[in-house]
Order: C-alpha cells, then sequence, then structure tokens
C-alpha cells in the first residue's frame, strides 16, 4: 500500500511539473503568449482575452481576412464576370457595338458558351442603355425561348413561350434604371434595374431553317429611332474561337473591377462592396493592385474557384436530387427572382453560373408542356466522377417525359462547354435518327471508342478528361414534375 501511494505521489508530481513546463514553453519573458490556428501561430503580448496582436501577428490576420474575402467575393462574382467576360468578347473578337446581334449555330461557335445545347441556334445581343437609351426590341412570330437580364443574370422578363409575346411576336421597350418614362401603349415594358443587360434567345422550331430565318427577322433599335429604325445588324460568329467562361488568376479580378466601373451598384451587393475596397476593387477608381494585393487575389481565384467546383459538381441544397436512389440532379436549384424570404441565393447562383449561363422563368418552369427542364449527372452508378477514359451506358427509359423533345449532352470539367472530341459530336436527341428498343426505350453510349453497331448512339468522350451530362427536356410534362418517370444513372461497362 505504502509502495501505491508512494507511486500516485510521484505521478502526481511529474504532472504537475509536465504542466508548468509546459506553460513556461508557451509564454516566453515578454510575456507573449502564443496561439496555434489553422492559419500558423498567432502571437499576443499577454495572455489571448488580455493581449494585442503583435505587428507580424496583424499581418498575418489582415491577408487572412482580405484572403477569405477575395474566396468568397470569387463566388459572390461569378454570374457577374460571366457576362462581362462575353460582352467583352463580343466586342473584341466579333466586333459588335451595343445592340448588335451574334448568332452562334455550329459546333464550334457555340465551344464558347457554358453548357450550351448542341441542337437548337442561339442568338445574343449585349448592351449599356446608358449609352443607348432606351431600346426596342421587336420579334415575329416564331417558336422560341429566352429572356432580357441583368448582368447578374437575374431574368427581368421572359420573351417567348413564357413571356408576355407567347411567341406571336410583338414589341418590347427596355428602359435604363431610374427612367420616369411612363408605360407605352402597344409595348411591353421592360424596366432594367441595370444599365446593361443581356439578350439570348433560341430558336426552337423543328424546322432548322425556318428558326435561323426568324433569328433574322429581330429587330433591336433605340426607342428615340422608332420611327425609321436603323438596320439591326447580325454578326455570324463564323467557327472564330472565343469564350465567355470566367478568366483564371488575375484577368477574374480584373473584369470583375471593368463591369462594377460600368454598372450600378445595387443594395444587396453593398456589403460585398466594402469587402472588396481593400482588395483594390473600388466603384470608381482603376484597379491597380499592390504586389501584397496580387499574390492574395491570384491564390483566391485559384481557391475560389475550387470551392466553385465543389459547390457545382457536388451540390448539398436540399432536395437536389431528382429522385433518391440516382445521382442525377436539378440543375437549376434557385428561384427565378434569385430570392428567398430572408437571403439572396448566393451559393445557388454560384453553383449554377460557374458551369451555366442564364436564368429565365421558363428554364425554372412548374407547368407542364411550357418551358424546359434540365437535369445533370456527374457521377456514374457506383457514385464516381464521370470519366472521359472510361465507358459507359445511358439507359432512357421509355415515354420520356417532353412534349417537344428531349437530348443528352456531354460537357467538359475544365471549360463546362460541350466536350471538344474530334468528331465534334456532343449530344444525341430525339430528334435525330437514333436506334430504338422494342418497349420504345433508348441506349446511349459514351466512350473514346464507339460499341460496334452503335454509332448512331454514341457520344465520343476524351481520355483523362472528366465530363458530365446534362438531360434537357424541352415542354416537360407531368412524369417529370412528380418524378415518376425512372431515369436510372450512367453506368459504367467493360474494363
Amino acid at each position: 500500500m505504502k509502495n501505491l501511494i508512494l507511486a500516485l505521489s510521484l505521478l502526481t508530481a511529474f504532472v504537475l511539473f509536465s504542466c508548468n513546463q509546459t506553460t513556461t514553453t508557451e509564454t516566453n519573458s515578454s510575456d507573449q503568449t502564443k496561439v496555434q490556428t489553422r492559419i500558423g501561430e498567432l502571437e499576443f503580448s499577454h495572455a489571448f482575452e488580455h493581449g494585442y496582436p503583435t505587428d507580424e501577428t496583424v499581418k498575418m490576420l489582415y491577408d487572412e481576412m482580405d484572403f477569405q474575402r477575395a474566396c468568397q467575393a470569387y463566388i459572390w462574382g461569378l454570374p457577374f464576370v460571366s457576362i462581362a467576360e462575353w460582352q467583352n468578347e463580343h466586342r473584341e473578337v466579333f466586333g459588335t457595338g451595343e445592340g448588335d446581334f451574334v448568332i452562334f449555330t455550329s459546333y464550334k461557335d457555340k465551344l464558347g458558351i457554358l453548357t450550351a445545347n448542341a441542337t437548337t441556334p442561339y442568338v445574343f445581343s449585349l448592351a449599356n442603355l446608358a449609352q443607348t437609351g432606351p431600346l426596342v426590341l421587336e420579334l415575329q412570330p416564331g417558336l422560341n425561348a429566352g429572356g432580357i437580364s441583368n448582368f447578374w443574370q437575374l431574368n427581368i422578363m421572359d420573351v417567348g413561350a413564357m413571356g408576355p409575346d407567347q411567341c406571336k411576336g410583338g414589341k418590347y421597350l427596355i428602359v435604363p434604371p431610374d427612367s420616369d418614362m411612363p408605360d407605352v401603349n402597344g409595348y411591353f415594358m421592360v424596366r432594367m434595374p441595370s444599365q446593361n443587360f443581356g439578350l439570348g434567345l433560341r430558336a426552337l422550331d423543328p424546322d432548322y431553317e425556318k428558326g435561323l430565318a426568324w433569328i433574322r427577322s429581330l429587330k433591336l433599335y433605340p426607342y428615340a429611332e422608332r420611327n425609321n429604325p436603323p438596320e439591326t445588324k447580325f454578326i455570324d460568329a463564323n467557327n472564330r474561337e472565343w469564350s465567355h467562361v470566367q478568366p483564371r488568376g488575375m484577368a477574374y479580378w480584373e473584369r470583375l473591377s471593368d463591369i462594377i466601373n460600368n454598372e450600378v451598384v445595387q443594395e444587396h451587393d453593398r456589403v460585398m462592396m466594402a469587402m472588396l475596397k481593400p482588395l483594390g476593387i473600388e466603384k470608381g477608381k482603376p484597379f491597380n493592385p499592390d504586389e501584397r494585393q496580387k499574390k492574395i487575389l491570384t491564390e483566391a481565384a485559384m481557391m475560389g474557384e475550387a470551392m466553385a467546383k465543389a459547390n457545382t459538381f457536388e451540390k448539398r441544397f436540399k432536395d437536389v436530387y431528382y429522385r433518391a436512389e440516382t445521382h442525377w440532379k436539378y440543375v437549376m436549384i434557385w428561384h427565378w427572382t434569385h430570392e428567398t424570404e430572408f437571403y439572396h441565393q448566393i451559393d445557388e447562383m454560384a453553383a449554377y453560373t460557374y458551369e451555366a449561363i442564364g436564368t429565365n422563368q421558363a428554364m425554372a418552369t412548374e407547368i407542364p408542356g411550357v418551358g424546359q427542364a434540365y437535369l445533370g449527372a456527374y457521377k456514374d452508378s457506383e457514385g464516381n466522377w464521370l470519366d472521359g477514359s472510361n465507358n459507359y451506358k445511358l439507359h432512357i427509359p421509355p415515354n420520356p417525359p417532353a412534349k417537344q423533345f428531349w437530348s443528352i449532352t456531354l460537357y467538359d470539367v475544365d471549360t463546362r462547354c460541350l466536350i471538344n472530341n474530334e468528331q465534334q459530336i456532343a449530344d444525341r436527341s430525339s430528334r435525330m435518327d437514333l436506334l430504338t428498343n422494342e418497349d420504345g426505350s433508348v441506349d446511349l453510349y459514351f466512350g473514346p471508342e464507339a460499341p460496334e453497331g452503335k454509332e448512331q448512339n454514341w457520344i465520343p468522350t476524351v481520355p483523362d478528361q472528366g465530363f458530365f451530362a446534362y438531360l434537357r427536356l424541352y415542354a416537360p410534362l407531368e412524369p417529370y414534375f412528380d418524378r415518376s418517370w425512372e431515369l436510372p444513372d450512367i453506368e459504367k461497362v467493360g474494363e
């Protein structure tokens, strides 16, 4: 018993000695206390609760504060920078003026567009109302879908199937922010909250040439010249290399600073504007970052994109899965206003605008038989990321719930644009001559080589590159909305 008491006494003395030694090593002769954190060791003049940070610690904290703000600013700015980059490419690559249209028809034309469909022709126009004044958009009757959006990709008004013209044609009058112009008879009034706007339309007529003719019938001109409107200018993309994908590195921040200086500041962005100021991005001032800011911004552009990849490809939003037993996810998990009762949908919009472009009410339709629906797949049936080196099969069950047509399109993870394979094939759709099973179902194949005899149903992939898939349903039907139509996972086949 005496030996046990002696042993316990020695153990207690050792523990007390060790604790005193630990305290002594953490507090030096200057009475500075060190605190271990995720960014390294921080030093204070006294114990953390009572002490001031040292000069070196202050520098570390400000660098970290600015880095964290820059990462969040990257995510916040994704929709803004995407459209601003498009505007710049229109000017630099296609030589557009304010309000000129660019038509994208070929595979190569669409390689610059985030997750474009490969089936229908696109036409886009961008304009700064501060330079043009109110503009008139004039449409002829024709099957189409699209919308007028600000540069935050907020849809201000649908055009076409879910717009007030309902594909019957008409005139839209687009007026700048704070305009006191009263409503004008004979026009659908579009009151923009921003100086810059984007107009994007897709011709949906099954007759491709008829759709192109409808596009070329569009008119966009200043309201002030309505009695004698100038000719609308159309520019064919004509296979030129271009891209509106958000640029990487310092170019991201340069584009963000530029558009901030050419746009009004909206109320919900004022807090972020305050966070950008220490990074050298400020309304009304040129962007001229010092070396410290450049270092932080360059790293934050990389980290911000890494966060965007996680936010997009592994979406963590509630009810994001189409059906619980598969990996198909809703691409659009935002409300078309980008608002909820208590917050602005920053993460939801970042998830979408990192991989895609443009929002309008028709794209988030809840009405069977109109608009479009989108599902995305990033993983196979085993939960592994889709890889262009592998071979896959997708079974499309009978009676896909689409009144008009359906399509499957593959995209590159790096660019989020059409998969850039040698064959220039990225999609298969019900408008094509596909091999069909006896029950009306269709089997599609993705991989570096086509299965023998299945070339009609094959989309070539690029080895050693990740890809993802979109299912589009044009004019989706009730089995999509109630989720009764079962869409299986993409399944890896072979070795």
